[in-house]
Protein backbone atom coordinates (compact mmCIF):
# COMPACT_ATOMS: atom_id res chain seq x y z
CA UNK A 1 0.00 0.00 0.00
CA UNK A 2 1.60 3.72 -0.97
CA UNK A 3 1.10 5.99 1.59
CA UNK A 4 0.05 9.51 1.46
CA UNK A 5 2.42 11.29 0.04
CA UNK A 6 4.17 14.37 1.97
CA UNK A 7 2.90 17.85 1.98
CA UNK A 8 5.11 20.74 -0.14
CA UNK A 9 7.06 22.49 2.19
CA UNK A 10 6.73 26.19 1.48
CA UNK A 11 9.84 28.41 0.78
CA UNK A 12 10.09 31.85 2.24
CA UNK A 13 11.61 35.03 2.27
CA UNK A 14 13.09 36.41 5.15
CA UNK A 15 13.67 40.29 5.88
CA UNK A 16 15.63 42.14 7.95
CA UNK A 17 13.46 45.16 8.69
CA UNK A 18 15.77 48.17 9.68
CA UNK A 19 17.33 48.97 6.12
CA UNK A 20 15.38 46.42 3.78
CA UNK A 21 11.72 47.57 4.63
CA UNK A 22 11.83 51.16 6.27
CA UNK A 23 14.91 53.05 6.42
CA UNK A 24 17.32 53.02 9.06
CA UNK A 25 16.62 55.83 11.72
CA UNK A 26 18.25 54.33 14.86
CA UNK A 27 16.25 52.60 17.10
CA UNK A 28 13.05 52.91 15.27
CA UNK A 29 9.92 51.92 17.75
CA UNK A 30 7.30 54.37 16.80
CA UNK A 31 5.01 54.51 13.84
CA UNK A 32 6.36 58.03 13.02
CA UNK A 33 9.94 56.88 12.71
CA UNK A 34 9.32 54.72 10.37
CA UNK A 35 9.92 55.49 6.09
CA UNK A 36 9.43 52.59 3.86
CA UNK A 37 12.10 51.62 1.94
CA UNK A 38 10.75 52.02 -2.13
CA UNK A 39 9.26 49.27 -3.15
CA UNK A 40 9.09 47.14 0.00
CA UNK A 41 5.35 46.95 0.17
CA UNK A 42 5.33 45.53 -3.57
CA UNK A 43 7.79 43.20 -2.72
CA UNK A 44 6.08 41.52 0.31
CA UNK A 45 2.87 41.55 -2.17
CA UNK A 46 4.83 39.81 -4.60
CA UNK A 47 6.42 37.14 -1.92
CA UNK A 48 2.78 36.75 -0.95
CA UNK A 49 1.51 36.17 -4.64
CA UNK A 50 4.27 33.52 -5.45
CA UNK A 51 2.88 31.17 -2.50
CA UNK A 52 6.24 32.36 -0.28
CA UNK A 53 6.13 32.94 3.73
CA UNK A 54 6.62 36.35 4.29
CA UNK A 55 9.07 36.88 7.89
CA UNK A 56 10.79 39.44 9.17
CA UNK A 57 14.01 38.90 11.84
CA UNK A 58 14.98 42.50 13.29
CA UNK A 59 17.61 42.73 16.02
CA UNK A 60 16.36 45.33 18.19
CA UNK A 61 19.12 46.19 20.45
CA UNK A 62 17.43 49.46 21.85
CA UNK A 63 15.52 46.92 24.18
CA UNK A 64 18.40 46.27 25.68
CA UNK A 65 19.27 49.73 25.46
CA UNK A 66 15.72 50.82 27.81
CA UNK A 67 15.16 52.91 24.94
CA UNK A 68 11.95 51.35 24.13
CA UNK A 69 10.33 48.14 25.93
CA UNK A 70 8.98 44.90 23.43
CA UNK A 71 5.78 45.97 23.66
CA UNK A 72 6.64 48.95 21.47
CA UNK A 73 8.51 46.57 19.07
CA UNK A 74 5.17 44.25 18.64
CA UNK A 75 3.17 47.53 18.46
CA UNK A 76 5.34 48.37 15.71
CA UNK A 77 5.37 45.11 14.30
CA UNK A 78 1.65 45.03 14.24
CA UNK A 79 0.96 48.47 12.62
CA UNK A 80 3.49 47.54 9.81
CA UNK A 81 1.12 44.96 9.29
CA UNK A 82 -1.93 46.99 9.15
CA UNK A 83 0.17 49.20 6.53
CA UNK A 84 1.09 46.19 4.68
CA UNK A 85 -2.80 45.10 4.75
CA UNK A 86 -3.59 48.29 2.89
CA UNK A 87 -1.71 47.66 0.35
CA UNK A 88 -2.71 43.84 -0.27
CA UNK A 89 0.30 42.55 1.67
CA UNK A 90 1.05 40.88 4.92
CA UNK A 91 4.20 39.52 6.93
CA UNK A 92 3.32 36.21 8.26
CA UNK A 93 5.33 36.24 11.51
CA UNK A 94 7.66 38.49 12.85
CA UNK A 95 11.03 37.88 15.08
CA UNK A 96 12.96 40.17 16.96
CA UNK A 97 16.25 39.70 19.65
CA UNK A 98 15.43 42.41 22.49
CA UNK A 99 19.32 40.89 23.65
CA UNK A 100 22.97 42.76 23.81
CA UNK A 101 25.99 41.56 25.16
CA UNK A 102 26.28 45.36 26.92
CA UNK A 103 22.80 46.06 27.45
CA UNK A 104 21.99 48.34 30.06
CA UNK A 105 19.11 46.73 30.98
CA UNK A 106 20.19 43.70 32.66
CA UNK A 107 17.53 40.78 31.69
CA UNK A 108 18.47 41.40 28.44
CA UNK A 109 22.52 41.24 29.00
CA UNK A 110 23.62 38.07 27.02
CA UNK A 111 25.53 36.38 24.11
CA UNK A 112 23.14 34.41 22.35
CA UNK A 113 22.30 33.17 19.07
CA UNK A 114 18.98 34.47 18.05
CA UNK A 115 21.08 37.31 17.64
CA UNK A 116 22.29 37.94 14.38
CA UNK A 117 24.53 36.99 13.08
CA UNK A 118 23.38 33.60 15.33
CA UNK A 119 20.80 31.82 13.44
CA UNK A 120 18.31 30.87 15.87
CA UNK A 121 15.91 33.74 14.76
CA UNK A 122 15.82 32.38 11.46
CA UNK A 123 15.70 28.86 12.52
CA UNK A 124 12.82 29.21 14.58
CA UNK A 125 10.99 30.76 11.89
CA UNK A 126 11.74 27.80 9.81
CA UNK A 127 11.08 25.03 11.97
CA UNK A 128 7.74 26.79 13.08
CA UNK A 129 6.17 27.13 9.81
CA UNK A 130 7.52 24.04 7.76
CA UNK A 131 9.83 25.92 5.59
CA UNK A 132 11.77 24.31 2.93
CA UNK A 133 15.36 25.44 3.77
CA UNK A 134 16.35 24.80 -0.22
CA UNK A 135 13.42 27.36 -0.92
CA UNK A 136 14.50 30.18 1.69
CA UNK A 137 16.33 33.16 1.42
CA UNK A 138 17.70 36.20 4.18
CA UNK A 139 17.11 39.60 2.99
CA UNK A 140 19.50 41.53 5.03
CA UNK A 141 21.66 45.23 4.49
CA UNK A 142 24.31 44.49 6.63
CA UNK A 143 27.01 41.51 6.84
CA UNK A 144 25.67 39.93 10.17
CA UNK A 145 22.39 39.44 8.39
CA UNK A 146 24.04 37.34 5.58
CA UNK A 147 26.29 35.31 8.30
CA UNK A 148 22.88 34.33 10.11
CA UNK A 149 21.52 33.17 6.81
CA UNK A 150 24.52 30.99 6.32
CA UNK A 151 24.71 29.63 9.55
CA UNK A 152 21.05 28.93 9.31
CA UNK A 153 21.87 26.50 6.02
CA UNK A 154 19.90 29.68 3.88
CA UNK A 155 20.70 31.99 1.07
CA UNK A 156 21.36 35.50 2.41
CA UNK A 157 21.12 38.35 -0.44
CA UNK A 158 22.91 41.67 0.39
CA UNK A 159 20.20 44.37 -0.50
CA UNK A 160 22.32 47.38 -1.03
CA UNK A 161 19.09 50.39 -1.76
CA UNK A 162 17.22 50.87 -4.88
CA UNK A 163 13.47 49.62 -5.27
CA UNK A 164 13.27 46.36 -2.93
CA UNK A 165 10.40 45.13 -5.28
CA UNK A 166 12.58 45.35 -8.66
CA UNK A 167 15.85 43.90 -6.54
CA UNK A 168 13.73 40.63 -5.09
CA UNK A 169 11.65 39.45 -8.19
CA UNK A 170 14.47 37.10 -9.64
CA UNK A 171 14.92 35.86 -6.05
CA UNK A 172 11.41 35.31 -5.63
CA UNK A 173 11.17 33.80 -9.27
CA UNK A 174 14.16 31.05 -7.78
CA UNK A 175 12.14 30.22 -4.99
CA UNK A 176 9.20 29.47 -6.79
CA UNK A 177 8.79 25.84 -7.71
Amino acid sequence: MVGQPKPLKRGAVIFDRDGVLNEDTGYAYRPDQIVWIAGAKAAVKAVNAAGLYAFVATNQSGVARGMFGERDVQNLHAWMNRELAAAGAHIDAFAYSPYHPQAQVEAYRRETLCRKPGPDMLLRLMADHGVDPARAVMVGDKDRDIQAARAAGIEGVLFEGGDLAAFLNPVIARLVR
